[in-house]
């Protein structure tokens, strides 16, 4: 009835289907902001990883080039939310001011 590959994928996005649900409760249930952007991260790696076996289950595995861009935008996602917690601004970071630095003339204005 069906081949051994198709089995095999069944299992592993059912198999998926699971983690990523168990992933959205730790969303929830997670006492720190850390634990759920980790869960969140975790879930569009899920993510990426059902749309590679959707991709080879019906057997267009350009649904990789997809499941990458996912990854990328997961990837810089989640640093923009860690940046945003951090410092409460997604702008640029203030200049820090060195007071070692403060009396330094650069080396092009120094007297030989």
């Amino acid at each position: 009835m069906f081949s051994q590959p198709a089995i095999m994928f069944g299992v592993a996005i059912f198999a998926t289907f699971v983690a990523m649900l168990l992933v959205i409760a730790r969303s929830f249930a997670g006492p720190t902001i850390y634990d759920r952007v980790m869960a969140v991260n975790s879930f569009g790696t899920l993510t990426v990883l059902l749309l590679g076996l959707l991709g080879f289950l019906v057997g267009r595995p350009d649904f990789l080039d997809i499941a990458l861009l996912y990854a990328l935008i997961n990837f810089v996602g989640t640093i923009a939310v860690l940046k945003f917690v951090r410092h409460r601004s997604l702008g640029a970071a203030k200049p820090v001011q060195d007071i070692a630095l403060k009396n330094v003339s650069p080396w092009w204005e120094e007297e030989r």
